[in-house]
């Protein structure tokens, strides 16, 4: 059965200005969860269809990581789809406002070990909630400063 974690927020900058802190992997290493790093699967970083990278929790000596590849892409619109200790997509979509941006973050998912779905849920899934309320408030910081 699929969890969904939901959280909007809205900035007061441009809808392209929100964006590219999505799209910059040097703007996202500012906002993402200090213990969380994001890095290219191959060459080079990319929010296109296809584009692949790997999300690494850094917990000494375990390092859990998703793997995860671009599977829709517009302008204002990028959703991962990942595979790891949790299966599912992470929606990012930034609507324009007339003063500013409303950005949605939506993450969808499924955690099939079961011992792993228990720990989550009695231990993490607070914590998760609010670390991704506290990444949009750092997100939208770093998007109304390099406007």
């Amino acid at each position: 059965m699929s969890q969904v974690l939901e959280q909007s927020i809205q900035i007061n900058a441009t809808a392209s200005a929100v964006e590219r802190c999505l799209t910059d992997l040097t703007l996202m290493h500012r906002w993402l969860n200090p213990v969380l790093r994001c890095e290219p699967v191959g060459e080079t970083w990319s929010t296109d269809v296809g584009g692949k990278s790997r999300f690494i929790i850094q917990i000494p000596f375990i390092q859990p990581t998703l793997n995860s590849v671009v599977v829709e892409r517009q302008p204002g619109l990028i959703v991962w789809e990942f595979q790891g200790f949790f299966q599912g997509r992470d929606r990012w979509e930034c609507q324009p406002l007339e003063k500013g941006t409303r950005l949605l973050n939506r993450f969808e998912f499924d955690i099939p070990n079961p011992i792993v779905n228990w720990g989550f849920n009695t231990f993490a899934a607070t914590w998760t909630k609010q670390d991704m309320e506290a990444q949009l408030r750092r997100l939208k910081r770093v998007a109304e400063e390099s406007q």
